[in-house]
């Protein structure tokens, strides 16, 4: 059983990898510049996605992908560190946000936004960000409190939420590819 997990699980892991993805079709070539051509054009949806990128604590997103980086040594990891601490969140949110315009709409952002601004939505922040492994035993269910109940039967969370689960990929690549900006960067 352990291995059809661990098999199903590696193959989910080699699909999701951009080497192996679907390539690009070719009657649409994006331009090089295709993140600046779309944040000049639209503006409220680069506001939005870093009304966004704050509200989720982006720079948070960093601190993991550099904990899950390799580094030929502790010294250079600490600089790495040192170096996402210098940066002003609003920096990297402002760098994120344009990478991001084509995975996340301007409604998604701006619903997600809004609910991760509630008193829920941070709590929910907090959780992913603070909390330590915790284990559910099978067949236990964790409560889940009204408020909550509330939020997730609302239709524009449901599809935000999902827009926003489906984008996560991409937020962690966008978030490495900053990461080794920010690293090469002299501060």
């Amino acid at each position: 059983m352990k291995f059809a997990v661990q098999a199903v699980f590696g193959l989910a892991l080699v699909a999701s990898h951009p080497a192996f993805a679907a390539p690009a079709s070719a009657s649409a070539p994006a331009p090089a510049s295709a993140p600046a051509a779309a944040a000049a054009s639209a503006p409220a949806q680069v506001q939005a996605v870093q009304d966004l990128l704050g509200a989720m604590q982006a720079e948070k997103i960093l601190n993991g992908v550099a904990a899950r980086s390799r580094y030929a040594s502790e010294a250079q990891r600490q600089g790495v560190y040192a170096k996402i601490a210098k940066t002003p969140p609003a920096e990297i949110y402002r760098r994120l946000a344009p990478a991001l315009l084509p995975v996340i709409s301007t409604e998604t952002a701006l619903e997600m936004t809004r609910f991760y601004r509630t008193p829920y939505g941070q709590q929910v922040i907090a959780q992913r960000y603070n909390s330590a492994a915790q284990i559910q035993m099978p067949g236990m269910r964790a409560s889940v409190p009204a408020q909550e109940q509330k939020e997730r039967k609302r239709a524009a969370y449901v599809t935000a939420s999902k827009a926003l689960t489906d984008a996560q990929p991409a937020i962690e690549r966008e978030a490495f590819k900053l990461l080794q900006q920010i690293d090469k960067e002299k501060r």
